[in-house]
């Protein structure tokens, strides 16, 4: 995040109910005192498939992320505005340049099993990120400590720039400053965990997590149900709902979960697809919508025949008239992805065109490729992990569009999101539906993260020698306008090659029961709702 970055973020907050100027204030001990009156304070939310995992440092979706969220904490957060605050970590202090930070830890904070945190768990938790065995998406985050680098190639057994000075004292020393480390030790991945606890059972960590969040990890029902239960310890203070429930619908059965809502079974829902308008206009239900900074898209697996050919990927997407598709499969409720980086973000670039729809050039660019006509050219085969409504409309109007330029398409699912996670990783499918929510509200999350040759989230097996030195310049360049003019370049760069067909960039679009109280959302979406702070009001 460059150091202007978070202040031209388009940032969001809800608080749900507290617009109602007719109800006093109502301070934590009432909000607890109020939903212990309701039957004990549980909150039930729908998950659209079984986490992977739960160890915060190998969360590689948004399932596993949303429930780690609650149960973990990091050194610092972000709040409603996307703004950095302590977490664990009560002060810090930076150097001028930018490449030495303390951090001075709360005192008498406790695991879930009951030890207090040091400075030697946080030692331990971040050098556990960088280490090449454990595969953590957020390794290049850390990748400027130093040390770092001789760490991951096995050069040394300890990385240099993690110091724990004392009991509740960290030193963190960095090679280079690209982005504030605050921000970077905000994000979803980097939660402290207990350094006992993980050496004793690493494989079962990811199954039974422990942290010092405001809910502590029950049980985990694969298929069922993610039970979590109030700490009443929170240094933050104990929350005002006593379990949290997640309850899984495999496959992102969105229409099952609604139902669910409607029989007053769930607190919390996405929209159906299917007769919006109508569902978002009925009575008795808190409709929340607002801009996140995400993308959603199906990318190409360029190692594969016949997309490792860029005319091909890009002749598919100028078949495709994604405004159209956007509109009449979402009815407008999602923007348009004509790049990859959302509205409301650093170095988004408004006139960036994208591919229009023009299917008299992908024509000419299949025929350029050795496909006229279509001739020749194996079915596309698109894979996802849900089968929605909405998917398969989305789907339908895809197989018309490329059909009408001699591109056969097929659709597969597979529903199973850790498996399907796991063949992703593995570069098994040659088109794949996914959706990428930022970790930190930075260009370099999107871009570096998504296709840097040496990324390991990049899912496209894309490569560019021109793009790779574009972003390591972005990520150190300190001048806020030469810097989104090198994001915007690669960005072009990466259109250029289409190793993917943006689709829409998300909403963050929920129904809430009535009674639900303190909700806020940021640009970060759903895993990062501070449940601590919910409460029920069925007064």
């Amino acid at each position: 995040m460059g150091k202007a970055g978070v202040g031209l973020l388009l940032l969001v907050l809800v608080c749900l109910g507290a617009a109602d100027a007719t109800r006093a204030p109502v301070s934590a001990q009432d909000a607890r005192a109020v939903s212990g009156a309701a039957g004990g304070a549980v909150y039930r939310r729908p998950l659209g498939n079984d986490p992977a995992r739960l160890d915060p440092a190998r969360v590689s979706d948004i399932y596993g992320r949303a429930v780690a969220e609650q149960i973990f904490d990091g050194l610092a957060r972000f709040d409603q505005t996307l703004t950095i605050v302590p977490a664990l970590a009560q002060i810090w202090k930076g150097s001028r340049d930018g490449l030495h930070w303390t951090f001075t830890m709360r005192k008498g904070v406790k695991f879930h099993h009951g030890r207090e945190v040091t400075a030697d768990d946080v030692v331990f938790s971040l050098t556990r990120i960088l280490d090449p065995a454990l595969k953590s998406g957020a390794a290049d985050l850390l990748a400027m400590v130093s040390g770092a680098r001789q760490f991951r190639e096995g050069k040394a057994k300890h990385v240099a720039g993690l110091v724990a000075l004392d009991r509740s004292t960290v030193r963190i020393t960095l090679d280079e400053a690209h982005a504030p480390l605050p921000a970077i030790l905000a994000v979803a991945h980097a939660k402290i965990v207990p350094r006992d606890v993980v050496e004793r059972d690493r494989a079962g960590f990811d199954a039974h997590p422990i942290g010092t969040g405001p809910f502590r990890f029950v049980r985990w029902d694969r298929g069922k149900e993610i039970v979590l239960a109030a700490n009443p310890d929170y240094f933050d203070g104990a929350p005002a709902l006593s379990r949290l429930v997640y309850r899984i619908f495999p496959g992102e059965r969105v229409d099952e979960m609604y139902a669910e809502f409607r029989r007053g079974q769930l607190e919390d829902t996405p929209v159906p697809m299917g007769d919006y308008r109508r569902i978002v206009a009925l009575p008795n239900q808190l409709h929340v919508k607002r801009p996140m900074i995400s993308v959603r898209f199906y990318g190409f697996n360029t190692r594969t025949k016949p997309l490792s050919d860029r005319r091909v990927r890009q002749a598919i997407l100028y078949a495709i008239d994604r405004e159209s598709l956007v509109t009449e499969v979402t009815l407008g409720r999602f923007v348009v992805a004509r790049g990859i980086l959302p509205p409301g973000t650093l170095g988004f670039n408004p006139r960036l065109a994208g591919y229009a729809y023009d299917p008299r050039r992908a024509r000419q660019l299949l025929a350029e490729a050795g496909f006229p006509g279509g001739r020749g050219l194996p079915p596309i085969t698109m894979w996802s992990s849900a089968k929605t409504e909405g998917v398969v409309r989305e789907q339908e109007h895809l197989r018309r569009y490329l059909d009408a330029v001699g591109v056969k398409a097929e659709f597969k699912f597979l529903t199973d999101w850790p498996a399907f996670s796991q063949r992703l990783a593995e570069g098994a499918f040659p088109v794949f539906l996914y959706a990428w929510f930022a970790d930190v509200p930075d260009p370099d999350n999107f871009l570096s993260k998504l296709f840097h040759s040496r990324s390991p989230r990049n899912l496209f097996g894309y490569a560019n020698a021109v793009v790779d030195d574009l972003l390591v310049r972005a990520r150190n360049e300190q001048d806020l306008q030469r810097r989104v003019d090198l994001y915007r370049r690669a960005e072009q760069l990466i259109l250029d090659d289409a190793p993917l067909i943006p689709i829409f960039h998300f909403t963050y679009e929920r129904l809430f029961q009535p009674y639900v109280r303190s909700v806020e959302v940021n640009g970060l979406g759903d895993p990062y709702i501070p449940l601590r702070k919910v409460w029920l009001d069925r007064r």
